[in-house]
């Protein structure tokens, strides 16, 4: 039977953003009826050819609005959660509503999709839940160790599933750092920054160098959360999975764009930093129990992302604030 037989409607919170702008697409392409609940702040035509595309429903709510959310859950089957105030520092630039978005719309979230029926419900965490650790493997069973409100947010959301979504599937999924070219583009994540600056400065400035970040494509991103909807109930239910690639230093990351990009000329500078959070994770558990392996490696996202631009996908890419989290929100007065 095909995801789309087994949950024939799914809503997406968040759809609108940069993993959501790809994984849309590849539900509807499948079969499924696809509702998206996200505020829109990157536009509404963010799903490539799907935009006009007739079994997807665009839902312009805010996830704490919960008479809208109980609407929307109506007749769903699944449900992916992805709607947050992404990465640590779009959430401290308003803490306030960080919180609000992160933590205090999920108990109803969890709650309107029970009374809507819901058999599924796929939960967006962070691998950053784990904070740093010093072994080179951080599996699933590592004790967390948050050391953001945005992380922090992301485990206690991790709880209140087990606790509030009894009579549902639920899945946590703790994706690495997504990289390569979606509709919705960031520009604001390693890989991505690293490229675009080779690219359109043809240098690339490399902070500290030695942190490790966990990496993933994003069409692997979406290809996880379709395995997440396939997986038998009894493999997924309450366990926590890693979802990554490579883990590489931010240094390694930047030799790896130049060399992908295949420019001599492009230059590297090392600049001083505060910021040596260094994550790494490992991706095993599903591997093991799903047999999920990457089709993607971060060369393929340099590659999609070069090519975008070539093709004149990412107009004004160091100015546009859409491709930014924290410019768009200073852009919408959002903190």
């Amino acid at each position: 039977m095909s995801n789309a037989q087994t949950f024939p409607t799914i809503l997406v919170t968040g759809g609108g953003g940069y993993v959501g702008s790809a994984l849309v697409p590849a539900l509807l392409k499948q079969g499924h009826k696809v509702r998206v609940v996200d505020t829109f702040w990157y536009g509404e035509n963010v799903f490539a050819d799907c935009n006009s595309h007739p079994a997807l429903t665009r839902i312009a709510k805010d996830i704490r609005d919960t008479a809208a959310m109980k609407e929307a859950m109506r007749g769903v089957d699944a449900v992916i959660h992805l709607a947050c105030i992404s990465n640590d520092p779009s959430f401290e630039l308003d803490p306030k509503l960080g919180k609000g978005i992160n933590l205090d719309a999920f108990p109803g979230l969890v709650e309107a999709a029970k009374a809507g029926g819901v058999k599924r419900f796929i939960y967006a965490s962070s691998s950053s839940v784990y904070g740093v650790k010093e072994q080179p493997d951080v599996r699933e069973d590592d004790p967390p160790a948050p050391l953001t409100d945005y992380s922090r947010f992301k485990l206690e959301c991790e709880k209140l599933l087990m606790k509030l979504g009894g009579g549902m599937t639920r899945v946590i999924v703790r994706p690495a750092t997504v990289c390569g070219y979606a509709p919705r583009l960031r520009l604001d994540l390693t890989v991505n920054i690293l490229t675009i600056h080779a690219l359109v400065n043809r240098k690339i400035r490399i902070f500290g160098g030695r942190q490790m970040r966990p990496n993933l494509h994003v069409l692997d991103m979406v290809r996880a959360y379709e395995m997440f909807l396939a997986a038998p109930a009894e493999k997924i239910d309450g366990v926590p999975f890693n979802v990554g690639f490579r883990n590489e230093t931010v240094e390694n990351i930047a030799g790896i764009v130049k060399r992908t990009i295949g420019d001599e000329g492009i230059a590297l500078e090392y600049v001083p930093t505060d910021d040596n959070r260094s994550y790494h994770v490992n991706s095993d558990r599903v591997r093991r129990v799903l047999g999920f392996e990457p089709k993607y490696n971060i060369e393929d996202a340099v590659r999609s992302i070069v090519e975008a631009y070539r093709a004149g996908k990412i107009p004004d890419p160091m100015t546009n604030p859409m491709y930014h989290n924290i410019k768009r929100m200073h852009q919408l007065s959002l903190g």
